[in-house]
């Protein structure tokens, strides 16, 4: 695609409220920052409340020199609960009816997604009408070329789900983003428990047409399927001080990588050592080391 083109992670933005303090959050937001520090064009399109919280995401936003198409509504600010065990293993307890769960379908998110060759949604930010029509009616209107991007990372929390939503969102999406519970729910949702997990994402990528199916397993890896090739590498082993982010993470640098030119087993490799870099840091934004990032 011809440049200007950006890369785009929508839905949800928010204040993750962690022991040691508040820090900006939310799956899109995370991806889009990660995607900043690869030096391709990021955007983070979602919608904050009109209230000091939403002040201070606007502000963080602009620190951190993330572009933003950030509407303004009467709903409050997201914010979020986690709790951290010690394994660095996170808890969500997600605030219900906030502002990204009304996300308008504007004239301006609509310039965005001609422009856009990479987008990252998820199921989160679906679970109101109002913001799935708006992430729907942006798939639609992305370019259709043999390098758009349109990447569904599941992102399973709670019970903001269900079969429909994640069927719809299957059926858009040309990359799909996994772990291993998750895999194993869909399994449960579509009906085809009893069967391996690598046969479940080897059944998902057939069925859906898929370009690229990532699958994290935490601590064991992670694999990347495309049609007739699989790839796994190993978790590195690091002091991990919280996980919040790092699959966003992943899925960030691996499609920085793609977008950079590089095969499915060097995005891969990126990936796996960005996600580690990201655990071994609090928060799910730490600055990359120029190691990963000078691609």
């Amino acid at each position: 695609m011809d440049k200007p083109y950006i890369i785009v992670g929508m839905g949800e933005v928010l204040w993750d409220m962690l022991p040691e303090g508040r820090k900006i959050g939310g799956a899109p937001a995370n991806f889009a920052y990660h995607v900043s520090q690869f030096a391709l064009p990021s955007y983070v399109v979602s919608a904050v409340g009109r209230d000091m919280l939403g002040d201070e995401i606007m502000e963080n936003l602009r620190s951190k020199a993330i572009n933003h198409l950030i509407e303004r509504t009467d709903s409050p600010t997201g914010t979020v609960m986690v709790e951290v065990d010690s394994a660095g293993i996170p808890r969500y307890d997600i605030t219900e009816d906030v502002a990204w769960d009304h996300i308008p379908y504007t004239s301006e998110i609509e310039k965005i997604a001609r422009r856009t060759v990479a987008v990252c949604f998820g199921s989160l930010a679906q679970r109101c009408a109002v913001s799935r029509d708006t992430i729907g009616r942006f798939l639609d209107a992305m370019p259709d070329t043999p390098d758009t991007l349109k990447v569904f990372d599941v992102n399973l929390r709670q019970d903001f789900y269900d079969k429909d939503v994640v069927e719809d969102s299957l059926n858009r999406c040309n990359v799909l983003k996994i772990n291993d519970e998750e895999i194993d729910l869909l399994g449960c949702m579509f009906g085809f428990q009893g069967i391996s997990m690598q046969d479940k994402c080897w059944l998902l990528l057939g069925k859906y047409n898929l370009k690229i199916l990532i699958l994290t397993c935490g601590t064991r890896g992670s694999y990347v399927f495309i049609p007739g090739e699989m790839y796994f590498r190993p978790t590195p082993a690091v002091k991990v001080e919280d996980t919040v982010g790092a699959g966003d993470s992943f899925t960030a640098s691996f499609i920085s990588g793609i977008l950079k030119g590089k095969t499915v087993p060097e995005a891969h490799r990126l990936a796996v050592e960005t996600s580690a870099f990201v655990c071994s840091n609090k928060g799910a934004m730490p600055e990359l080391p120029s190691s990963l990032t000078s691609l």
